[in-house]
């Protein structure tokens, strides 16, 4: 897991690089609000993010605003850190955009648990985000059926998207989860197979009385 630390006060952010590497997490530090930003709407931006509040330029509380309007979809989990810690702060810190929030000086066990929780929350974004791509892509088979179908009056193919014509059933297969088992409807058999049966019967005859008549 990526995690960006924006945090002006060299030593508060050493301490919190080393603690992150300890635990195993890729960190990219940066040293004030302008930084944090730009790293965030990059490509590839950390997925968890730990900003101080007070930092020269844009502080931690302008990031998280910025962040939340620049990408509603995107999943960005934002920690806020300050020596803050009213009620009234706390709460204006959540309505900013943070998802969590740590009071100074930080504690190391109180802090890996925090995070451990923001990494649960983007898992289970992640997994909520793939359930409904799934979900769009069933959902655009199903329009696809549903749409306007040019279909042949007499040979009844279907034209497709690359305008040529193929069986209903070869297109439908491609378009959904159907699959096809062929048959006779009771129609069909009166109508084509019982006269090519009897055909097939005759034949079969008539070669059964040649062969008697050579012998």
């Amino acid at each position: 897991m990526k995690i960006l630390i924006a945090e002006d006060d060299p030593v508060s952010r050493k301490l919190l690089e080393t603690l992150l590497i300890k635990w195993g997490y890729d960190v990219v530090v940066t040293c004030d609000g302008e930084q944090a930003w730009e790293k965030l709407h990059q490509k590839g931006s950390p997925k968890l993010a730990i900003l101080d509040w007070m930092m020269p330029g844009i502080d931690g509380l302008e990031v998280c605003r910025k962040a939340r309007k620049a990408d509603k979809t995107k999943a960005t989990y934002i920690i806020l850190i300050t020596a803050k810690g009213s009620k009234e702060d706390i709460v204006e810190g959540l309505q900013a955009g943070a998802d969590d929030y740590l009071t100074k000086p930080v504690n190391s066990k109180e802090l890996q648990a925090r995070l451990q929780v923001g990494i649960r929350i983007l898992e289970l974004q992640k997994i909520l985000a793939d359930r409904v791509k799934e979900l769009e892509k069933a959902l655009s088979h199903i329009k696809t059926l549903q749409g306007f179908l040019p279909i042949c009056s007499y040979c009844k193919k279907i034209r497709n998207d690359q305008d040529y014509w193929e069986q209903v059933e070869g297109y439908i297969a491609k378009h959904s989860e159907v699959v096809f088992s062929h048959g006779i409807c009771p129609d069909c058999y009166e109508k084509y197979a019982k006269p090519q049966l009897k055909q097939i019967k005759e034949r079969k005859s008539r070669k059964g009385t040649e062969k008697i008549l050579i012998k």
